[in-house]
């Protein structure tokens, strides 16, 4: 751990320390025509005047806010997190599922009756495959919800948990990935799984990252671990967020 703090260039509680700067760091690299930016055109719960998304961190340093904790996987059942809902726009007929695949869509598809998807075509940018029908997406949790409840969702009540589950207020809660890929990450942390697509890491690693600090999660030893050594190898990267509310949406 000191090798990797020295490496960096300064220690984590130096970073803490330093003013904010009056530019903004430099951006992370986004998969072309997936760009997922730290910002929502539609929130569930606009937050109140003044409040906003935190000032983008460096990676290294978002990482190190995120508490350490051992995990605790008692009690967990995949039905305590309800999803889809009816999403935010309740009149649309989407669920929260096909609300994200409308959104993220490179060329949008046909929405007829019953929110039934014709045509369109989506990167996923898990493994850069291009998909060309909805039903070859899943709508991945980008914290898988087996690692929420690990990192503290055992403590949250119904409320929160659906309030996390379908989670549009945050860009980079719920992402359209290829059925495939999706299996293939089930329910694991940076540690044990990283997307095939090489160019997209260091941005899944900050999407990862801004969502375990908006919802207040935490990391065991070896994912931290994982995520220090991510953020050696993503110098430039920045984490912004905004942290939901204890009942779930946007802090007020």
């Amino acid at each position: 751990m000191i090798n990797k703090l020295l490496r960096y260039g300064l220690p984590a509680f130096a970073l803490a320390a330093l003013p904010l700067l009056a530019t903004a760091p430099p951006a992370a690299a986004t998969v072309p025509g997936h760009e997922r930016p730290f910002t929502s055109s539609a929130p569930a719960q606009p937050p109140a005047p003044g409040a906003g998304s935190r000032a983008p961190l460096p990676l290294f340093e978002a990482v190190d806010r995120i508490p350490v904790a051992v995990e605790q996987r008692e009690g967990y059942k995949r039905d305590l997190y309800r999803h889809w809902n009816k999403g935010l726009d309740v009149g649309d007929g989407c669920d929260t599922r096909r609300e994200v695949i409308l959104s993220e869509a490179v060329e949008k598809p046909e929405v007829s009756a019953g929110c039934k998807l014709t045509g369109g075509s989506w990167l996923s940018p898990y493994d850069g495959v291009t998909v060309t029908a909805a039903g070859g997406l899943d709508v991945d949790h980008m914290v898988p919800l087996a690692e929420v409840h690990d990192s503290g969702g055992y403590a949250w009540d119904a409320t929160r948990r659906e309030a996390y589950a379908n989670d549009q207020a945050s860009p980079v809660t719920l992402i359209a990935v290829t059925a495939k890929s999706n299996r293939s990450k089930a329910d694991k942390d940076p540690a044990q799984w990283m997307p095939p697509a090489g160019e997209y890491r260091c941005q899944y690693t900050a999407e990862w990252v801004a969502t375990k600090l908006r919802w207040d999660l935490a990391a065991d030893e070896a994912e931290r671990e994982a995520l220090l050594g991510l953020a050696q190898d993503c110098p430039g990267t920045t984490v912004e967020y905004q942290p939901a509310s204890p009942a779930g949406g946007e802090l007020r």
